[in-house]
């Protein structure tokens, strides 16, 4: 079956960065496309970065600029970099297979506190 699982969250100050890593299994993964979300206390969990199987990639307009999503197909990963963290980027960060723009197969998700 489809696996995802998320590592490399943790504590950071305001500043700092971080670098999440989704690592999948049970899909041929080089035709996945996979997208990073988040969802913090009393929010909805919203998308933060998807990457197509060709390479295409998008970005939530509160981290552009400041994230890169990547992808190799030898490992079968996803990671997302993250610098200049926000007390607001605080959330559980969780990875998805998606089909077209619809999250199908999640992770259990990767905690990120960011302090100010």
């Amino acid at each position: 079956q489809v696996q995802l699982v998320e590592s490399g969250g943790g504590l950071v100050q305001a500043g700092e960065s971080l670098r999440l890593s989704c690592t999948t299994s049970g899909t041929t993964f080089r035709f996945a496309d996979i997208g990073w979300y988040r969802q913090a206390p009393g929010k909805q969990r919203e998308l933060v970065a998807a990457i197509s199987s060709g390479g295409i990639t998008e970005y939530a307009d509160s981290v552009k600029g400041r994230s890169t999503i990547s992808r190799d197909n030898g490992k079968n990963t996803v990671d997302l970099q993250m610098n200049s963290l926000k007390p607001e980027d605080t959330a559980v960060y969780y990875c998805a297979l998606r089909v077209g723009v619809q999250p199908v197969y999640w992770g259990q998700g990767t905690q990120v506190t960011v302090s100010s």
